[in-house]
C-alpha cells in the first residue's frame, strides 16, 4: 500500500482559457493529491497556488505576471508558501518566468504535469523547479487513477491534444506540440470510470478533435468510430466534442451527426474569417465556400443542428471588403452562437513576423462590435425559436433563485426551471420564455 501524507497541504488552481486547461487543472489537483495535496477556493488558505495559464489571449503573459504580483504579500507572509506556473504560457516563457518573478517556485509546461509532485518535492528542498519538456511518455498513463469522488453530471475528457495546422495568428503548435491522440481503450476507460461516478454526458477534448486517430484494435480510430464505441457505455447519455478544424470533417463524422443519437446537435467549427484573401493569409487551407458546403453536408445530415464558430477581424492586410466577406458568411450560416475577436499578434507565429500593414485598432473596434451586433441577433433569434418547442435537459446545479434549477438542453442552451428535479436528471421540458442567455421551462412529467 501507498503510504498516506501525515499532513495535508492546501492546494489553490486559477484556471485561465480552455476547457482543455480545466481538464488539466483537474488532473493537475488529482496528481498533487498523491502529496498531500486537497483543493481550497482562495489562494489565502493555500499552502500552493498553481496558475494553469492560457496563451491564446491578448496580453497573456503581462496578465499572468500581473496575477503573480498580487501574491507577493501572501510569499512574505509565508515563504513556506510555493507558487507555481503551468500551462501554455510556462511553456512560452519558462526560465523567463522565474527571472521576472524570482518567488516563483516551479514552472511547468502542459505536457509535463503528471511530473508536478517531483517538481513539487524539489520546490520543497527550496529548488527552482522547471520542466517545459515535450516527453516521450504519455502523460496520462502516468497520472494515478483518478479518485471515485461522486462527480458532476458533465465532464471533460482529453483525447488528442497538439496541432499540426500552424495557422499564422496560432500558438498552440509551439506550446502544445504537435497532434498527439490517445489510445483507444485509455479514453474508454477513463469514460467508464467518469459514468461511474455520476457522469452522463462527456465533451470530448482536443486543440484539433476532430484530427483524433488514436490506436485501437484492428488499426487506427478515427472520432466517429470513437463516439460510436462510447455510445455503447451504460449509462453515458450524451456525447459532444470541441474544437474542430472544417478540414478534418471527415464523411464518418458528418454522418455521425445524424445516426448516433448520443451524439448532441451542436457543433463548434471555427471558420474565423469570410474572405479568401486573408484565410489564405492565415494559412487556413479552406476557402469561405469550401466552408459553406460543408455546413450544408452537416446540416443534411442533421437538420436541427447548432452551429458555432470563432471569428478574428482586423487580421493584418484585412479590408472593408474582406471584413464584408466576413459578414455575409456569418449571414448565410446563421450561427446559433459564435465567438469573435480582434486580431492581435502573438510573439512567435507566423502573422506577428510580416510586415504586412497593420488595421487600424479604431477601425478594428468597430468591426468588431458590428460583427458581435449581428452574432447576438442570430444568437437571441435560434433561442426564441425555441420557446413552445420540447426539449430534453440534463440538469447540473441549483439555480440563484429558490427552487430553482439549471441545466443545458442538447442545443447547449442553459435552461431554467422551478420544478422538481434532481442534479443529474434528464428530463423533456418545454420552454416558455427566452431571456438574454438562457430559456426558462416547464418539466414534461
Amino acid at each position: 500500500m501507498s503510504e498516506t501524507p501525515s499532513t495535508t497541504k492546501k492546494l489553490y488552481i486559477k484556471t485561465y482559457g480552455c476547457q482543455m486547461n480545466v481538464y488539466d487543472s483537474e488532473r493537475m489537483a488529482e496528481a498533487l493529491g498523491g502529496s498531500g495535496y486537497t483543493e481550497v477556493s482562495s489562494p489565502e488558505e493555500a499552502d500552493m497556488i498553481l496558475l494553469n495559464t492560457c496563451h491564446i489571449r491578448e496580453k497573456a503573459a503581462e496578465k499572468v505576471y500581473s496575477e503573480l504580483g498580487r501574491y507577493k504579500d501572501l510569499k512574505i507572509a509565508n515563504p513556506d508558501l510555493k507558487i507555481g506556473v503551468a500551462g501554455c504560457v510556462a511553456q512560452a516563457e519558462g526560465e523567463e518566468i522565474m527571472r521576472r518573478q524570482p518567488m516563483v517556485d516551479l514552472v511547468v509546461g502542459p505536457q509535463s504535469y503528471h511530473r508536478l509532485p517531483e517538481l513539487e518535492a524539489k520546490a520543497g528542498h527550496g529548488q527552482k523547479a522547471l520542466d517545459t519538456d515535450f516527453p516521450e511518455e504519455d502523460k496520462f498513463e502516468k497520472l494515478k487513477s483518478r479518485p471515485k469522488a461522486k462527480r458532476a453530471p458533465a465532464a471533460f475528457l482529453t483525447v488528442q491534444e497538439g496541432c499540426d495546422k500552424f495557422c499564422a495568428f496560432c500558438v498552440v503548435p509551439y506550446t502544445r506540440g504537435a497532434e498527439v491522440s490517445r489510445p483507444v481503450e485509455r479514453v474508454l476507460d477513463e469514460a467508464r470510470d467518469l459514468v461511474e461516478r455520476g457522469v452522463r454526458e462527456i465533451t470530448l477534448l482536443g486543440q484539433n478533435v476532430n484530427a483524433y486517430h488514436g490506436a485501437g484494435e484492428g488499426g487506427t480510430w478515427g472520432l466517429a468510430r470513437l463516439i460510436r464505441e462510447l455510445a455503447t457505455v451504460d449509462g453515458l447519455e450524451r456525447i459532444r466534442f470541441t474544437t474542430s478544424h472544417p478540414n478534418d470533417m471527415e464523411d464518418d463524422l458528418i454522418a455521425a451527426h445524424g445516426d448516433c443519437d448520443k451524439l448532441m446537435p451542436y457543433l463548434h467549427l471555427p471558420v474565423q474569417s469570410g474572405s479568401d484573401k486573408i484565410l489564405k493569409a492565415m494559412n487556413r487551407k479552406h476557402t469561405a465556400e469550401e466552408y459553406l458546403r460543408l455546413i450544408e453536408r452537416i446540416r443534411a445530415a442533421r437538420p436541427d443542428i447548432a452551429m458555432s464558430g470563432d471569428f478574428i477581424v482586423g487580421f493584418p492586410g484585412e479590408t472593408d471588403q474582406d471584413f464584408e466577406d466576413t459578414m455575409n458568411l456569418v449571414r448565410e450560416v446563421g450561427y446559433g452562437s459564435a465567438f469573435s475577436f480582434k486580431y492581435s499578434p502573438r510573439p512567435g507565429t507566423p502573422a506577428a513576423e510580416k510586415e504586412t500593414k497593420m488595421v487600424d485598432p479604431d477601425v478594428a473596434s468597430e468591426r468588431l462590435h458590428r460583427l458581435q451586433t449581428l452574432i447576438t441577433e442570430q444568437q437571441h433569434a435560434f433561442q426564441d425559436a425555441m420557446v413552445g418547442r420540447e426539449v430534453s435537459v440534463l440538469f447540473e446545479r441549483k439555480g440563484r433563485m429558490p427552487g430553482q434549477m439549471v441545466g443545458k438542453s442538447e442545443y447547449l442552451h442553459a435552461v431554467h426551471v422551478t420544478d422538481d428535479v434532481a442534479v443529474g436528471e434528464i428530463a423533456r421540458v418545454r420552454i416558455i420564455e427566452s431571456g438574454p442567455n438562457s430559456l426558462g421551462g416547464v418539466v414534461l412529467r
